[in-house]
């Protein structure tokens, strides 16, 4: 592991974060993970039975795959506080993707109650992980209360339209002080290879595995994006030109 993703001093080997919801089967959801050899898993506290969850999703879990309680379905700091301290009593890991979306429609993250859960949570243990819209002052904010990482969308949850919003999302990257993980809209693995590129320390991905045709076959291919997003970003990328370079030197060629 000789590029580890590290978020609250855990290193990860992936870089490849994936979510439980919207599978056909929990089969087609475990090969899905396998295949995408990612380590965390996100599921939505307030859908599930915490009696039954660790019977209802890590049965088709590989052991080194942790959960990542999140906090959907929140419109409210209250509602997300609340999910989460339930989360905790229930057994489940007290890192916490926090959503605090109001909006029905667009399902857009509200950036003051994402702020005021986070600060109450943080100083109640958990480790945090807020979802954002792209905002690179809410994001400063949210690492001043002791947020582990970021986490802004691409575009529109489930809508599969990639990187919309990627300059504000350079800017977070530019000035980040923790990882930064670009969360939701990505829809296929060529969206989640830019966002490595362009220096994202990791993806989240839902909708674009699940709902595709083959979820196991779409794991493995955002693994792969996911490693050559990333690998290319350390290579170096060469710098964009407005104009043609001949990849042979002129001088020294006969007329």
């Amino acid at each position: 592991m000789t590029d580890p993703l590290v978020i609250a001093g855990r290193e990860l080997r992936s870089r490849l974060i994936t979510g439980t919801g919207k599978y056909p089967s929990p089969e087609a959801m475990r090969d899905a993970v396998i295949a995408s050899e990612c380590e965390l898993v996100t599921v939505a506290v307030g859908r599930i039975d915490l009696d039954t969850v660790e019977e209802a999703i890590t049965d088709y879990l590989p052991e080194d795959v942790t959960l990542l309680p999140n906090t959907a379905g929140s419109a409210t700091a209250e509602e997300a506080v609340r999910i989460a301290r339930l989360a905790r009593a229930g057994g489940l890991p007290d890192w916490i993707k926090l959503e605090v979306i109001p909006d029905p429609r667009w399902l857009l993250p509200d950036p003051v109650g994402t702020l005021e859960a986070a600060e109450q949570l943080v100083a109640e243990g958990f480790t945090v992980l807020p979802y954002v819209f792209p905002d690179p002052v809410l994001q400063k904010r949210l690492e001043a209360v002791g947020c582990a990482a970021v986490m802004p969308l691409a575009s529109p949850i489930g809508s599969g339209s990639g990187l919309k919003l990627r300059h504000a999302i350079e800017i977070m990257i530019e000035q980040a002080e923790v990882p930064v993980v670009v969360d939701a809209g990505l829809g296929a693995p060529s969206q989640a290879a830019e966002c490595m590129e362009m220096g994202a320390d990791a993806v989240l991905v839902n909708s674009a595995i699940a709902r595709a045709d083959d979820p196991g076959e779409m794991g493995r291919a955002f693994r792969l994006a996911v490693e050559a997003g990333r690998a290319a970003r350390l290579a170096g990328l060469i710098e964009t030109h407005g104009t043609a370079e001949a990849s042979s030197p002129a001088a020294g060629l006969s007329a």
